[in-house]
């Protein structure tokens, strides 16, 4: 009987999914064994744990008013709403409960997390502004951008208060500019904050390699080279004289894929040292590898604070 009523649930089900041409699926399953930290939280003890994702997405799109949302089920919350977008010509409007970027606050891990609720959006030809809301603190961000050519110019309005956690409260204006000529691209950004922040950059690519040479207001110089040729891809940059007084860092990172096969090293200084708190994908040194057969990925890691994962996983 319960096979039954599970094959006449499925086909219900299959019924009206296949009736909805703007419908789709997409999911992940994943079996990991190890433990990995995250920012400044450190991983407990070794254990298996599984993951399973399914996403429903719907869109309508008849008339000049198009609607989009996704139903999010998973084996940590169940289900809950994804994003639902209105969009109207040149206008959208999405709402997405403490999950919209632009706004953040510093997690208990110590990765930023996004507490804005909805977004309002415009975008025509060489301008688009976007205005994103909390409805808690009635915290917001507007940002405006304009690209002509060569040419890109910004301005971003931040006003957060200290009515939610983590939040201290600031009012700042930033506005930044980048040009291209050539091979060269220039870009300048800076606030109005009484310390007076800025970052000014120059980078020149030449073939496979890109050089970079940044600065800002901390005195802190930076020269930085990616190259990308084949199966490899190098990376590296060098910190250097840093009024703050902190040690010079250095970076660098590698990554080899053929075929089905992948190897990455990545190396920051400025992760590790005393006191070390950087655990994860955040340590000072992450080795990883995968190996994909069809739609199966086997992947392991592991950094220097002794913390490692090896996972099976496959998307659909």
């Amino acid at each position: 009987m319960k096979k039954v009523l599970l094959t006449t649930t499925a086909v219900v089900f299959t019924a009206g999914f296949a009736s909805a041409g703007d419908m789709s699926m997409s999911g992940a399953i994943k079996l990991t064994y190890g433990a990995f930290g995250t920012g400044t939280a450190k991983a407990g003890q070794d254990a298996w744990t599984s993951e399973a994702d399914l996403d429903i997405a719907a869109s309508s799109a008849s008339g000049a008013i198009s609607v989009s949302g996704t139903l999010e089920i998973d084996e940590a919350t169940e289900t809950a709403a994804g994003p639902v977008t209105v969009s109207m010509g040149a206008f959208a409007l999405t709402y997405d409960a403490n999950d919209i970027g632009a706004l953040a606050v510093a997690g208990a891990d110590g990765e930023d997390d996004n507490y804005g609720d909805y977004s309002v959006s415009y975008s025509a030809g060489a301008l688009s502004a976007t205005y994103v809301g909390d409805h808690e603190t009635d915290d917001s961000s507007m940002a405006v951008s304009y690209s002509a050519g060569a040419l890109t110019l910004g301005i971003t309005q931040l006003d957060e208060r200290t009515g939610l956690a983590g939040v201290t409260g600031v009012e700042k204006t930033t506005v930044s500019a980048s040009y291209t000529t050539g091979p060269y691209t220039i870009s300048l950004s800076g606030d109005d904050q009484a310390s007076q922040d800025w970052d000014a950059s120059v980078a020149m690519k030449s073939g496979d390699t890109t050089v970079t040479v940044a600065a800002d207001e901390t005195e802190m110089m930076s020269v930085g080279i990616a190259y990308a040729a084949g199966d490899v891809t190098l990376t590296a940059r060098q910190e250097f004289n840093n009024a703050a007084g902190t040690n010079d860092e250095t970076e660098f990172g590698v990554t080899y894929t053929s075929g089905a096969v992948t190897f990455g090293a990545a190396y920051d200084s400025g992760q590790g040292g005393a006191g070390n708190t950087h655990y994860g994908d955040e340590a000072e040194l992450v080795l990883n590898a995968s190996y994909t057969d069809g739609d199966v990925t086997v992947a392991a890691k592991g950094n220097d604070q002794d913390e490692m994962e090896v996972s099976v996983s496959f998307a659909f």
